[in-house]
């Protein structure tokens, strides 16, 4: 049987290596980087569809 890993939750933090802990940060900014370069270069669908729905019904308005 595994071990619960939630009972070491409560203890105090061990210190980490500063290379581990300056890798760590850096994965942690790519992957952000990552994310926002993905939503610059991705559709908001729910966006997309509500402004045309709006512009539909714009148009069907003025005619």
């Amino acid at each position: 049987m595994r071990e619960n890993p939630f009972k070491y939750i409560d203890k105090p933090l061990k210190p980490v290596p500063e290379e581990l802990k300056s890798k760590v940060m850096n994965d942690v900014a790519l992957a952000k980087l990552f994310m926002e370069l993905a939503r610059l270069f991705s559709f908001d669908l729910a966006k997309v569809i509500e402004l045309t729905m709006a512009k539909r019904n714009d148009t069907n308005h003025k005619n």
